[in-house]
């Protein structure tokens, strides 16, 4: 098992603490992995194995514990005359009926530290909230970032780092794929199925969904439109085009539990000058690559939307709040904000000429704070800036995950000028 350093950075200063650990993410993106990681290191510390439940849903072994009560039950027995502090896992809670009841109890009966993993946003958040308000901690799990990618591959040469990047954007990030043959055929065939499981047990089932066909037509329609203003209206006029019927209500119900579920994210537009969160023109984007090019195909000529796609989870991955801005008419990729401090960023496949470049640039400089403004693109040596904004190359910023957002400005090199 390779650790996600990050995320068990993360948990550890709320070990022992009475909290409850809430580790939320789509299926497959390593929160059972990480849960077991969590319980190595406590025995690593010197804690009894004995003081350690780790209940998995998705094994067979507790496939007979389907509600609090037989939780309930399990787990007071499992602890009975044990000495010490104890410590429960729970992964997948979602799939124990009532499950909040028990996670209640425990907390205030002081049974254990307690650390439980979910796939469902929705659940997580409004049946918690219910029962224990203030008193749990969320952890956001996502798929393998860039750097996270090359650990799993083992490559640390540096002249290898583009091939791998390739490899990363047709299959994105489930650290599934790295126990696999690194073939297109074999890894479609993977991602396809857990694509499947993913909308079967974490959309179709929880939301007890009749009309699969009309959802994953709206989830095609969904993966091929990321990165544009996408609403549900637009949705619903395309499905009456193809002669399929789908109300507004209906598809936005639907996004919304694909967005629950993971499979997307839903980023709000903000208009920078008027200081507001817009309603409407929002834009989606798939929470992990492979699953685009599952759904819609890898295309090489939509690099652009595949590089804001993995920007996007990038920064999602390091604790940013993210949404896209407005400047009068023009647009900024991406706002991302983290203790009320906003970084603008503009992401582009390559700056070939002055007039792709004016593009890029004159977004942030209609901007008149003085927030640090960056345009990321796959342009080998640009480490330039124009105006205070930096120009720096994508995957090296994603390489860089260990530092803030905000680039160390380089020495200055002259950008071309303005296109007249």
């Amino acid at each position: 098992m390779i650790a996600r350093e990050s995320y068990i950075n993360q948990i550890s200063p709320f070990i022992d603490k009475p909290v409850i650990k809430v580790i939320t993410g789509i299926r497959r993106c390593g929160k059972s992995t990480f849960l077991k990681l969590l319980c190595k290191s406590l025995t690593d510390k010197g804690i009894d194995p004995g003081n350690i439940l780790l209940i998995n849903k998705d094994s067979l072994e507790f496939d007979w514990l389907t509600t609090y009560k037989q939780l309930v039950e399990f787990v007071i027995t499992s602890f009975k005359g044990k000495k010490g502090r104890k410590y429960l896992f729970v992964d997948e809670v979602q799939e124990i009926e009532g499950w909040e009841k028990a996670i209640s109890g425990f907390l205030t009966d002081n049974v254990a530290d307690l650390y439980i993993t979910g796939s469902n946003s929705r659940l997580l958040s409004s049946e918690l909230g219910t029962y224990i308000t203030g008193r749990y901690i969320e952890f956001k799990m996502f798929p393998l970032t860039f750097s996270e990618f090359l650990q799993f591959r083992r490559v640390t040469e540096p002249d290898k780092t583009e091939r791998e990047f390739t490899l990363f954007m047709k299959y994105g990030g489930f650290p599934g794929i790295h126990q696999m043959e690194y073939n297109d055929e074999v890894i479609g065939q993977y991602l396809s199925s857990l694509y499947s499981t993913i909308l079967l047990k974490d959309v179709v089932e929880r939301n007890g969904l009749r009309d699969i066909s009309l959802l994953e037509r709206i989830s095609r329609f969904t993966a091929g439109n990321c990165g544009n203003i996408t609403s549900s209206k637009k949705i619903a006029d395309f499905l009456k085009s193809q002669r399929i019927r789908g109300s507004v209500d209906t598809v936005q119900n639907y996004l919304a539990m694909l967005c629950a579920a993971f499979i997307f994210h839903r980023i709000n537009r903000y208009d920078i000058k008027g200081k507001r969160i817009l309603e409407v023109y929002e834009k989606y984007y798939v929470g992990d690559i492979g699953l685009k090019n599952i759904l819609v195909g890898y295309k090489p000529d939509d690099i652009s939307g595949l590089l804001e796609n993995i920007v996007l989870l990038e920064l999602m991955k390091r604790g940013y709040q993210v949404t896209i801005g407005k400047v009068n008419d023009l647009e900024i990729d991406f706002i991302a904000t983290k203790n009320n401090q906003p970084v603008y960023i503009q992401v582009a496949y390559l700056l070939t000429d002055g007039k792709t470049i004016e593009r890029e640039f004159s977004s942030l400089e209609k901007i008149s704070d003085n927030h640090p403004k960056l345009v990321l693109s796959l342009d080998k040596y640009p480490d330039s800036n124009r105006n205070g904004i930096i120009w720096q190359n994508l995957i090296e910023f994603l390489l860089d995950d260990k530092r803030s957002v905000q680039p160390l400005f380089p020495h200055p090199s002259p950008l071309p000028a303005p296109v007249q």
